[in-house]
């Protein structure tokens, strides 16, 4: 199985951006159905957010063996819905048979440096009719010294991303998130310079913000937002 070692050290603290979660939670869920893969699944703070247990399976899928560990010691404690399941590696260790009905990258091919070549490999372990579901961080002119530290590639627009998008596929939505979320990290970008936010800024961004973008995004037509999220099916 591939290992990567994953450099960053903020999986913890947005653990607590618990709104955050909630609110993209509701433009996912009617596609987390069946067999679900979440690529990257970290410490699995994203798991305990989408998977509600309804689903047949759900496959945590993540290269780093730290990471991996921690995650595999909540599914075995049950800290996870019953139906996960962890395996460390990449989606080049699955067998060319699996199909999935839905495919998770959630703040993971920003990490990756030829993401559609692993977007390809996505669409290539989606049964018909399955969903591949992307959500990365916006703006390639916010990207800082936080995305410097905890190895992003780069940050997207709706350009960059269609590009990366495998070919044949339908696109369901593209939208973006977090308008108010938008202005912080402009604060962070030119004021702050932060390399690692602080728990009181995530739980501030959590309790404050998240609201006011509930309500400010739909005002943009989801056309403003520190975050771009897609939707694609599989034909």
């Amino acid at each position: 199985m591939t290992e990567i070692a994953y450099i960053g050290n903020e999986l913890e603290v947005f653990e607590h951006a618990t709104a955050w979660k909630s609110y993209y939670r509701r433009f996912f869920s009617p596609f987390l159905r069946g067999r679900v893969l979440e690529v990257g699944a970290g410490i699995g703070g994203t798991t305990a957010s989408l998977c509600d247990g309804s689903q047949e399976s759900w496959v945590c899928l993540e290269p780093d063996p730290g990471l991996y560990a921690q995650l595999a010691e909540k599914i075995n404690g049950g800290r996870l819905a019953a139906c996960c399941s962890a395996i460390k590696g990449t989606t080049d260790d699955l067998s060319a048979a699996e199909r999935f009905d839905a495919i998770l990258y959630i703040d993971v091919i920003e990490h990756i440096e030829r993401d559609a070549e692993e977007l390809l490999r996505a669409k290539g372990l989606l049964a018909k009719g399955g969903a591949l579901i992307v959500l990365v961080p916006a703006h390639q002119y916010l990207y800082n010294e936080f995305d410097r530290a905890i190895g992003h590639f780069r940050r997207y627009d709706r350009k960059m991303l269609t590009a990366a998008a495998p070919p044949g596929m339908k696109l369901v939505r593209m939208r973006y998130l977090d308008a108010a979320g938008l202005m912080a990290s402009l604060v962070n970008k030119l004021i702050l310079k932060q390399s690692h936010p602080r728990l009181d800024q995530i739980r501030f961004w959590n309790k404050w913000l998240i609201p006011v973008s509930r309500v400010a995004d739909p005002v943009f037509d989801f056309r403003l937002g520190k975050t771009l999220t897609a939707i694609w099916k599989l034909p």
